[in-house]
């Protein structure tokens, strides 16, 4: 089954491609800015005029591609019910360990596969200190370099259909799950479907979940209520609300009128997602070739810059429904590692309503792309959660991490 439709895949952007970005960054028209804009605007001008230049001259992608190649990458048909078959891509990395376990990665918007990329060497690596995992991390369809739907109404239950079928197709009948942004979402969904059966246990970077009530969860609406940290965390995140969620209602909405400013211009492309890659880290030093190589991969992207916007209108039935409607809480353990950066804040004492939590970690840095940022600390957190002496150890069946 692991070999039946399996293809090594490897990146190649066309000459053509190549040739017809240079031609578009050329012809690039910036707009102006306000005298002392910085960042309340958006993107800073300064900075897009420094990418642009460096986009152009010093950065050289054949370099990026080569060492992107240099990841055990695959892609695969995947049938999706009532969607057809889709071609998946992602990225395999086995341990040597002989019970590594398998775990599953799941990126979000505006990420990509590459967001594992750091953690591989730290999870795959053996030791009797530490539990090791053979590492899964896919491009979600319509990303990177998977294929996207064709049709309206992809959503949870079809993601989470694809993610299963995946793993089961490689040859894991069980498995557990990493993944924040989108990856946490859609895992709430892979979870409701397949938790127990195959995903043994879950853990996640960004909290998103409902507050608890006296009915649902009364041991944990009591703690809520006795939450010292509740009006803080509520008030960060309606600040965040209010000043930084329009790129969701416009993906939420309209994604088609954005995709055309999206798949004609670079530039517009990096200024839509640097804002985030900067707004929504930690101090991370981003430097100019990892702003444009994770830019290049959205531009050279199967289906187009414009496909990944979809996820949140199908995810929300055009900003209608929430994103998790259809999940049930499931006793599965799950984990959770809080980042002070990561703009979506909520009280820790909700964290029970999202599932059996068994593993909490508070970290002093990082941001929403803590497997990029602190990609020691995440992989730290996940060994303590699967290890020996950890909350969720032994969880899959026969595969403990060790030797």
């Amino acid at each position: 089954m692991a070999g039946a439709t399996e293809q090594p895949f490897t990146l190649s952007v066309s000459d053509a491609d190549l040739e017809l970005l240079r031609e578009k960054l050329e012809l690039a028209r910036l707009p102006d800015e306000l005298e002392g804009a910085g960042w309340d605007y958006g993107a800073p001008l300064a900075d897009i005029q420094r990418l642009l230049s460096h986009w152009k001259g010093a950065y050289d992608w054949r370099k990026s591609e080569a060492e992107i190649n240099k990841l055990p990458m695959f892609t695969r048909d995947i049938d999706v019910e009532g969607f057809g078959t889709l071609n998946i891509h992602y990225v395999h990395q086995k341990s040597d360990a002989a019970n590594a376990i398998p775990l599953l990665f799941v990126h979000g918007w505006p990420g990509h596969f590459l967001e594992v990329r750091k953690m591989l060497p730290l999870l795959t690596a053996k030791s009797p200190e530490h539990p090791s995992f053979h590492v899964v991390a896919l491009s979600l369809p319509g990303f990177g370099f998977s294929e996207a739907p064709r049709k309206p109404g992809f959503a949870g239950r079809q993601y989470a259909e694809v993610f299963n079928k995946l793993m089961l197709a490689l040859g894991y009948e069980e498995y557990v799950y990493q993944g924040g942004d989108w990856g946490h979402l859609l895992g709430a969904h892979v979870v409701t479907h397949y938790g127990h059966k195959h995903v043994k246990a879950w853990h996640t970077n960004m909290l998103r979940c409902h507050p608890p009530t006296l009915l649902s969860h009364p041991r944990a609406y009591i703690s809520a209520l006795l939450d010292t940290t509740v009006k803080a965390k509520l008030a960060y995140g309606a600040k965040w609300r209010r000043s930084g969620m329009g790129y969701m209602i416009e993906q939420s909405t309209k994604p088609q009128t954005l995709g055309y400013s999206l798949a004609d211009s670079p530039v517009g492309l990096l200024g839509w997602i640097y804002e985030k890659l900067v707004g929504w880290s930690g101090d991370y030093p981003w430097t100019d070739d990892e702003v444009i190589e994770w830019i290049s991969i959205y531009w050279f992207s199967r289906a187009g810059p414009a496909a990944a916007s979809r996820i949140y209108y199908e995810m929300t039935s055009g900003n209608t429904q929430d994103p998790m409607a259809g999940t049930t809480w499931m006793s599965v353990p799950v984990g959770v590692s809080y980042f002070p950066r990561e703009p979506v804040h909520l009280p820790k004492s909700w964290a029970p309503t999202l599932g059996k939590v068994v593993f909490e970690s508070e970290h002093d840095k990082g941001g929403h792309f803590a497997a990029y940022e602190v990609p020691e600390k995440l992989a730290g957190d996940l060994r303590k959660m699967y290890g020996k002496g950890g909350p969720a150890h032994g969880v899959v069946s026969g595969k403990n991490g060790y030797d």
